[in-house]
Protein backbone atom coordinates (compact mmCIF):
# COMPACT_ATOMS: atom_id res chain seq x y z
CA UNK A 1 0.00 0.00 0.00
CA UNK A 2 1.46 2.82 -1.03
CA UNK A 3 1.92 6.35 1.45
CA UNK A 4 -0.82 8.25 -0.39
CA UNK A 5 -3.33 5.79 -0.29
CA UNK A 6 -2.51 5.33 3.42
CA UNK A 7 -3.08 8.70 4.30
CA UNK A 8 -6.68 8.61 2.82
CA UNK A 9 -7.59 6.20 5.14
CA UNK A 10 -8.57 6.47 8.93
CA UNK A 11 -9.57 3.67 11.55
CA UNK A 12 -13.25 2.85 12.10
CA UNK A 13 -13.18 0.39 14.93
CA UNK A 14 -10.24 -2.40 14.18
CA UNK A 15 -10.99 -1.32 10.59
CA UNK A 16 -9.08 0.89 8.23
CA UNK A 17 -11.33 2.65 5.70
CA UNK A 18 -11.42 5.54 3.16
CA UNK A 19 -11.87 9.12 5.20
CA UNK A 20 -14.65 10.24 3.23
CA UNK A 21 -16.79 7.31 3.69
CA UNK A 22 -16.15 7.51 7.93
CA UNK A 23 -18.75 9.83 8.32
CA UNK A 24 -21.58 8.30 6.29
CA UNK A 25 -20.56 4.56 8.11
CA UNK A 26 -20.89 6.73 11.42
CA UNK A 27 -24.14 7.90 10.20
CA UNK A 28 -25.40 4.91 9.67
CA UNK A 29 -24.99 3.45 13.24
CA UNK A 30 -26.35 6.30 15.00
CA UNK A 31 -29.31 6.03 12.72
CA UNK A 32 -29.53 2.25 13.63
CA UNK A 33 -29.77 2.83 17.09
CA UNK A 34 -30.86 6.09 17.81
CA UNK A 35 -34.52 5.35 19.55
CA UNK A 36 -32.28 2.87 21.84
CA UNK A 37 -29.21 5.34 22.57
CA UNK A 38 -30.43 6.45 25.82
CA UNK A 39 -31.71 3.37 27.08
CA UNK A 40 -28.16 1.50 26.09
CA UNK A 41 -26.16 4.25 27.82
CA UNK A 42 -27.87 3.25 31.01
CA UNK A 43 -27.93 -0.18 30.84
CA UNK A 44 -24.15 -0.33 29.71
CA UNK A 45 -22.18 1.90 32.16
CA UNK A 46 -24.83 0.64 34.90
CA UNK A 47 -26.11 4.18 34.65
CA UNK A 48 -22.59 5.69 35.79
CA UNK A 49 -22.67 7.61 32.23
CA UNK A 50 -25.04 10.18 34.54
CA UNK A 51 -22.42 10.67 36.82
CA UNK A 52 -19.39 11.57 34.86
CA UNK A 53 -21.70 14.15 33.11
CA UNK A 54 -22.61 15.59 36.28
CA UNK A 55 -18.88 15.80 36.89
CA UNK A 56 -18.64 17.43 33.68
CA UNK A 57 -21.28 20.48 34.33
CA UNK A 58 -19.53 21.06 37.31
CA UNK A 59 -16.62 21.72 35.29
CA UNK A 60 -18.25 23.64 32.58
CA UNK A 61 -18.69 26.68 35.24
CA UNK A 62 -21.33 27.89 32.70
CA UNK A 63 -23.57 31.03 34.25
CA UNK A 64 -26.81 32.79 33.11
CA UNK A 65 -26.48 34.55 29.70
CA UNK A 66 -24.00 32.59 28.46
CA UNK A 67 -23.66 30.95 24.76
CA UNK A 68 -22.57 27.40 24.79
CA UNK A 69 -22.07 24.75 22.47
CA UNK A 70 -23.09 21.41 22.97
CA UNK A 71 -21.11 19.34 20.49
CA UNK A 72 -22.24 16.09 19.04
CA UNK A 73 -25.25 16.30 21.75
CA UNK A 74 -27.39 13.49 20.59
CA UNK A 75 -30.16 13.34 22.62
CA UNK A 76 -29.41 15.75 24.52
CA UNK A 77 -28.74 14.77 28.16
CA UNK A 78 -26.79 17.92 28.50
CA UNK A 79 -28.52 20.50 26.93
CA UNK A 80 -30.87 20.08 29.14
CA UNK A 81 -28.51 20.83 32.06
CA UNK A 82 -27.00 23.56 30.24
CA UNK A 83 -30.15 25.30 29.51
CA UNK A 84 -31.17 25.59 33.38
CA UNK A 85 -27.68 27.05 33.97
CA UNK A 86 -27.83 29.77 30.57
CA UNK A 87 -31.24 30.91 31.93
CA UNK A 88 -34.06 32.84 29.55
CA UNK A 89 -31.16 35.53 28.61
CA UNK A 90 -28.54 32.81 27.21
CA UNK A 91 -28.54 30.19 24.75
CA UNK A 92 -27.24 26.29 24.22
CA UNK A 93 -26.36 25.28 20.36
CA UNK A 94 -26.95 21.66 20.18
CA UNK A 95 -24.93 20.25 17.16
CA UNK A 96 -25.09 16.54 15.71
CA UNK A 97 -24.05 15.36 12.54
CA UNK A 98 -26.70 12.94 12.49
CA UNK A 99 -30.50 14.12 12.01
CA UNK A 100 -32.16 11.07 14.03
CA UNK A 101 -30.13 12.16 17.13
CA UNK A 102 -31.16 15.79 16.54
CA UNK A 103 -34.95 14.42 16.42
CA UNK A 104 -34.96 12.44 19.31
CA UNK A 105 -33.06 15.02 21.42
CA UNK A 106 -35.39 17.68 20.32
CA UNK A 107 -38.47 15.79 21.21
CA UNK A 108 -36.99 14.93 24.62
CA UNK A 109 -36.45 18.62 25.48
CA UNK A 110 -39.53 19.63 24.09
CA UNK A 111 -41.57 17.13 26.35
CA UNK A 112 -39.73 18.76 29.19
CA UNK A 113 -41.01 22.09 28.85
CA UNK A 114 -37.57 23.44 27.51
CA UNK A 115 -38.57 25.26 24.12
CA UNK A 116 -37.07 28.61 24.26
CA UNK A 117 -33.26 28.81 24.64
CA UNK A 118 -31.77 25.78 22.82
CA UNK A 119 -31.42 25.64 18.90
CA UNK A 120 -30.45 22.27 16.95
CA UNK A 121 -28.09 22.58 14.23
CA UNK A 122 -27.25 19.34 12.17
CA UNK A 123 -23.58 20.17 11.16
CA UNK A 124 -19.79 18.53 11.01
CA UNK A 125 -17.43 18.99 14.06
CA UNK A 126 -15.01 19.27 11.48
CA UNK A 127 -16.37 22.62 9.79
CA UNK A 128 -18.27 24.23 12.73
CA UNK A 129 -20.91 26.21 10.53
CA UNK A 130 -20.57 29.85 13.30
CA UNK A 131 -18.62 32.92 13.71
CA UNK A 132 -14.96 33.09 15.34
CA UNK A 133 -15.20 33.82 19.38
CA UNK A 134 -18.95 32.75 19.39
CA UNK A 135 -19.39 30.63 22.37
CA UNK A 136 -18.28 30.59 26.42
CA UNK A 137 -17.88 27.04 26.41
CA UNK A 138 -17.80 23.82 24.24
CA UNK A 139 -18.55 20.26 25.67
CA UNK A 140 -18.57 17.11 23.75
CA UNK A 141 -19.63 14.00 25.62
CA UNK A 142 -18.83 10.72 23.87
CA UNK A 143 -18.18 12.03 20.17
CA UNK A 144 -14.56 12.93 19.76
CA UNK A 145 -13.58 9.35 18.87
CA UNK A 146 -16.28 9.01 16.45
CA UNK A 147 -15.00 12.30 14.39
CA UNK A 148 -13.28 11.49 11.40
CA UNK A 149 -10.19 14.59 11.97
CA UNK A 150 -10.28 14.72 15.09
CA UNK A 151 -7.08 17.39 15.05
CA UNK A 152 -9.82 19.20 12.56
CA UNK A 153 -12.75 18.90 14.73
CA UNK A 154 -10.13 20.69 17.66
CA UNK A 155 -9.16 23.41 15.57
CA UNK A 156 -12.61 24.12 14.34
CA UNK A 157 -14.00 23.68 18.47
CA UNK A 158 -10.87 26.50 19.06
CA UNK A 159 -11.96 29.19 16.84
CA UNK A 160 -15.39 29.09 18.02
CA UNK A 161 -14.91 29.03 21.56
CA UNK A 162 -14.37 32.93 23.00
CA UNK A 163 -11.15 33.88 24.44
CA UNK A 164 -11.45 32.83 28.07
CA UNK A 165 -13.85 30.51 26.50
CA UNK A 166 -13.65 27.22 28.16
CA UNK A 167 -13.59 23.25 26.16
CA UNK A 168 -14.91 20.27 28.25
CA UNK A 169 -14.13 17.09 26.21
CA UNK A 170 -16.04 14.09 27.93
CA UNK A 171 -14.72 10.75 26.42
CA UNK A 172 -13.40 6.81 27.56
CA UNK A 173 -10.01 6.81 28.69
CA UNK A 174 -7.52 4.15 29.63
CA UNK A 175 -8.01 2.55 32.77
CA UNK A 176 -5.53 3.63 35.07
CA UNK A 177 -5.06 -0.62 36.86
CA UNK A 178 -3.81 -3.20 34.85
CA UNK A 179 -6.21 -6.03 36.39
CA UNK A 180 -9.42 -3.49 35.84
CA UNK A 181 -8.35 -3.09 31.77
CA UNK A 182 -8.26 -6.74 31.95
CA UNK A 183 -12.17 -6.86 33.10
CA UNK A 184 -13.07 -4.04 31.02
CA UNK A 185 -11.67 -6.41 28.16
CA UNK A 186 -13.90 -8.68 28.61
CA UNK A 187 -16.61 -6.81 29.78
CA UNK A 188 -16.46 -4.75 26.80
CA UNK A 189 -16.05 -7.47 24.09
CA UNK A 190 -17.85 -10.11 25.11
CA UNK A 191 -21.16 -8.43 26.85
CA UNK A 192 -21.59 -5.23 25.24
CA UNK A 193 -22.54 -6.69 22.15
CA UNK A 194 -24.66 -9.08 23.21
CA UNK A 195 -26.82 -6.41 25.06
CA UNK A 196 -26.70 -4.31 22.33
CA UNK A 197 -27.94 -7.70 20.31
CA UNK A 198 -30.77 -8.38 22.54
CA UNK A 199 -32.23 -4.71 23.38
CA UNK A 200 -31.13 -2.90 20.17
CA UNK A 201 -30.98 -5.71 18.03
CA UNK A 202 -27.75 -4.70 16.56
CA UNK A 203 -24.60 -6.25 17.73
CA UNK A 204 -22.45 -4.96 15.10
CA UNK A 205 -22.91 -1.18 15.74
CA UNK A 206 -21.62 -1.99 19.55
CA UNK A 207 -19.25 -3.52 18.68
CA UNK A 208 -17.63 -0.76 16.62
CA UNK A 209 -18.40 1.52 19.45
CA UNK A 210 -16.24 -0.84 21.75
CA UNK A 211 -13.41 -1.72 19.12
CA UNK A 212 -13.56 2.65 18.39
CA UNK A 213 -12.93 3.13 22.62
CA UNK A 214 -9.46 1.47 22.32
CA UNK A 215 -8.58 3.51 19.05
CA UNK A 216 -9.19 6.66 21.10
CA UNK A 217 -6.08 8.54 21.75
CA UNK A 218 -5.38 7.97 25.86
CA UNK A 219 -5.32 10.34 28.33
CA UNK A 220 -1.61 12.10 27.78
CA UNK A 221 -1.96 11.85 23.71
CA UNK A 222 -5.06 13.70 23.44
CA UNK A 223 -4.03 16.20 26.11
CA UNK A 224 -0.93 16.90 24.28
CA UNK A 225 -3.21 17.29 20.96
CA UNK A 226 -5.39 19.77 22.79
CA UNK A 227 -1.95 21.93 23.92
CA UNK A 228 -0.58 21.49 19.94
CA UNK A 229 -4.32 22.76 18.65
CA UNK A 230 -3.65 26.14 21.15
CA UNK A 231 -5.69 25.34 24.16
CA UNK A 232 -4.23 26.47 27.45
CA UNK A 233 -4.46 25.39 30.73
CA UNK A 234 -4.90 21.75 29.51
CA UNK A 235 -6.08 19.29 33.08
CA UNK A 236 -7.87 16.01 32.33
CA UNK A 237 -9.52 14.13 35.51
CA UNK A 238 -10.33 10.43 35.12
CA UNK A 239 -13.30 9.23 36.48
CA UNK A 240 -13.98 5.55 37.70
CA UNK A 241 -10.26 4.31 37.71
CA UNK A 242 -10.10 5.65 34.41
CA UNK A 243 -12.86 4.25 31.91
CA UNK A 244 -14.06 8.00 31.21
CA UNK A 245 -11.87 10.62 31.33
CA UNK A 246 -12.80 14.79 31.24
CA UNK A 247 -10.13 16.69 29.26
CA UNK A 248 -10.27 20.89 30.43
CA UNK A 249 -8.60 23.81 28.78
CA UNK A 250 -9.12 27.76 27.98
CA UNK A 251 -8.43 29.33 25.05
CA UNK A 252 -6.13 32.63 25.84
Amino acid sequence: MNNKHKKNLTHFGFQEVPKNKKTLLISKIFHDIASKYDLMNDLMSFGIHRMWKRCMIHHSTVYTGQKVLDLAGGTGDLSIKFSRLVGNSGIVVLVDINDSMIDIGQKKLRNLGILNNVIYVQADAEALPFPDNTFDCVAVSFGLRNFTNKEQALFSIHRVLKPKGKVLILDFGVPIFKILNTIYDLYSFHVLPKIGELIAQNANSYRYLVESIRMHPDQETLKNMMIQTGFNNVKYFNMTCGIAVLHCAHKY
